[in-house]
């Protein structure tokens, strides 16, 4: 199913001489990954703090194509200069999760938004990048299927994000907006248990599926 996911290559060339350059700064896959998170915690804290001013929300859409870019940009330093680790598919993995928590919050403090249903988002986010993991696990692929991946959330929460901070009234729809985030969270992870179960399958036959 789509996902911006499947922009990921071209994003990442644009992105290649970026990353060759923090490397000759002397920094490593792993540390960018940490001020990622750290910046995501950051600031959703300081939203939590100052959501009466909705303003402050118009840096959540820039903070999420940032993130995009750091985080493609983690990935190419660990693939182009051999700094891949054990410690740093941990903080991947982990940091993208506590980072995701911390920026989505925020919004259960708006007018109309379900506190309960922004922790749902949360918890199903964490199912469904759970179940791209579990694809390694079986003898498959880390699966990345949309419709809601990383990259999709991302794009989802930074459009909320741009709307709020523009002052639009939010009481009569962002609780149905945050129930369709849910609902093709749920279609996501099933879309990445089906994909993971026939990549095991197919590579188990010496055979490719995607």
């Amino acid at each position: 199913m789509i996902s911006i996911y499947r922009f990921k290559p071209q994003f990442q060339a644009l992105l290649q001489p970026v990353a060759c350059a923090l490397h000759r700064l002397g920094l490593s896959a792993n540390q960018v990954t940490v001020f990622t998170c750290l910046s995501s915690i950051l600031l959703g804290l300081w939203i939590t703090g100052h959501n009466a001013q909705v303003g402050w929300f118009l840096i959540v859409p820039l903070w999420c194509f940032l993130r995009m870019a750091l985080n493609a940009i983690d990935g190419i330093m660990a693939r182009e200069f051999a700094e891949a680790s054990a410690l740093g598919a941990y903080l991947n993995e982990l940091g993208d999760a506590v980072s995701d928590a911390a920026l989505y919050l925020p919004f259960g403090l708006i007018a109309g938004a379900s506190a309960g249903l922004v922790v749902t988002v949360i918890f199903l986010a964490c199912i469904a990048e759970l179940a791209g993991i579990l694809g390694v696990l079986v003898g498959g692929a880390r699966r990345h299927d949309g419709p809601m991946g990383k990259s999709d959330r991302a794009f989802a929460f930074g459009a909320l994000g741009l709307l709020v901070g523009l002052g639009v009234p939010t009481e009569r729809w962002m609780s149905i907006a945050l129930a369709a985030i849910a609902a093709l969270l749920v279609v996501t992870t099933l879309n990445r248990v089906r994909s993971g179960i026939r990549s095991a399958r197919s590579k188990a036959l010496g055979t490719t599926s995607e």
